[in-house]
């Protein structure tokens, strides 16, 4: 069952000199949920975001939803910080966690919902044993850990096949994609299945997020 659209603005490509005013006009431009790219220079060669900055946003004020993915390891430690700093969503890699039920189990004690990530060469069969109990499946349209990368388009099978699974249940399940997403193959995205897109550069590289926004849903509807 394909649900609503939703974007997802990756707060990476932001100014984080004026990080709240940032968030509150990509709101208002009509995004959705906010989305934070946390990387740890040990899983991803990379840097970024803490618990720390999700608070800080909660106490300024956003109250829309925010939408974490963990490129960390280990990851069940940062579960419970991001969650009492008012995540709304957490989701992370399959590879990072020892014990990946358990990782699930603690997303969902902690009050969110619970998402895995699969890179685009991460095996679908994670999915296996694991979908009944995600509330998202985040496909990774980029190799994770540094923003502004192509979209790799061999991904749009790999979305359609998670999408097959998908609805091959009775789960009420995002099919989330992240990395290189934009205007111009945003239609392509939602026509392999996915419903949750996540747009960094896309986004706050552009003079008018509500012009992006918009166009984005636009192509969206194109895909039927």
């Amino acid at each position: 069952m394909k649900q609503s659209t939703v974007i997802a603005p990756s707060i990476l490509a932001a100014d984080f000199a004026r990080l709240g005013d940032e968030v509150d006009k990509v709101l208002e431009a009509g995004a959705d949920w906010v989305h934070f790219d946390v990387m740890d220079n040990h899983y991803v060669p990379n840097l970024t975001i803490g618990p720390l900055i999700c608070d800080a946003l909660r106490k300024y004020g956003v109250k829309a939803p925010i939408d974490v993915h963990l490129m960390v390891e280990p990851v069940d430690d940062l579960v419970g910080m991001f969650a009492d700093a008012g995540a709304d969503s957490i989701s992370f890699h399959p590879e990072a966690s020892r014990h990946v039920d358990r990782t699930i189990q603690l997303i969902h004690a902690a009050g969110c919902r619970a998402g895995l990530v699969l890179n685009p060469a991460t095996p679908l069969n994670w999915l296996d044993d694991t979908l009944a109990d995600l509330d998202l499946v985040l496909m990774m349209s980029v190799n994770p850990g540094f923003g502004g990368q192509q979209f790799i388009s061999n991904v749009l099978d790999r979305i359609r096949r998670v999408r097959a699974r998908i609805d091959a249940t009775d789960y009420a399940i995002r099919l989330q994609v992240d990395g290189g997403v934009k205007t111009g193959n945003i239609t392509d995205v939602a026509a392999a299945g996915a419903d949750t897109f996540v747009a960094g550069s896309a986004i706050f590289g552009a003079d008018n997020y509500r012009d992006v926004i918009t166009s984005m849903r636009a192509a969206v509807d194109q895909a039927g």
